[in-house]
């Protein structure tokens, strides 16, 4: 059983990229997109051209800091499965992430963007988890049991999208027309 990685995400992520589960080379460098191939990261970049990501081999984490302040956060939707290689069509025994503590840390959230087919067949049954466990938030101004302000809970009305897959498994798409489908979900949501 393999085990994914931790939400990268802030109390200002408006927008998150929910993958279905890390390859390979992602679990091997303990890094979201990891794969040099994936167009995530050159996707990112080509999205906001004026601040130039943080390159290098200690990198990682002034990227994800580099995402984090735009609002964006990076997530999956299992947090375990058994899979040989990296390819969704081989995963086995799925465990779901549990979506409902996962709003505790995203309280801004707006819509949720799922990055390929795999992760989208479970927008439906992520949606009223969110609901359920955004009705039971306190009231906007209180203080929160996880320690600061509660803010509006947007969790009933979180918008899903279906992206195309940034993976290098998914060829039928160029990288122009992934820029465009995924530049069009950022502005929609402010991020550009």
């Amino acid at each position: 059983m393999l085990t994914g990685l931790a939400p990268l995400v802030s109390g200002r992520t408006r927008l998150l990229i929910l993958g279905s589960f890390p390859g390979v080379a992602s679990l091997e460098a303990q890094q979201y997109y990891g794969h040099p191939q994936n167009h995530f990261w050159k996707i990112l970049q080509a999205v906001w051209p004026s601040s130039l990501m943080p390159m290098g081999v200690d990198s990682y984490q002034k990227r994800s800091e580099w995402l984090l302040d735009r609002g964006l956060g990076v997530w999956d939707v299992y947090a375990a499965c058994e899979r040989e290689g990296s390819l969704d069509s081989r995963i086995r025994q799925p465990v779901v992430n549990d979506f409902s503590q996962f709003l505790q840390q995203c309280l801004a959230l707006e819509a949720i963007a799922h990055n390929g087919g795999e992760s989208f067949k479970h927008a439906r049954k992520i949606a009223p988890t969110l609901a359920t466990a955004c009705a039971a938030l306190p009231p906007e101004g209180a203080i929160s049991p996880w320690g600061g302000p509660a803010a509006k809970c947007a969790g009933s009305s979180i918008v899903f999208y279906k992206l195309p897959s940034t993976s290098p498994a998914n060829a039928s798409w160029s990288f122009e027309r992934k820029l465009a489908a995924w530049r069009e979900v950022f502005e929609k949501h402010g991020l550009v």
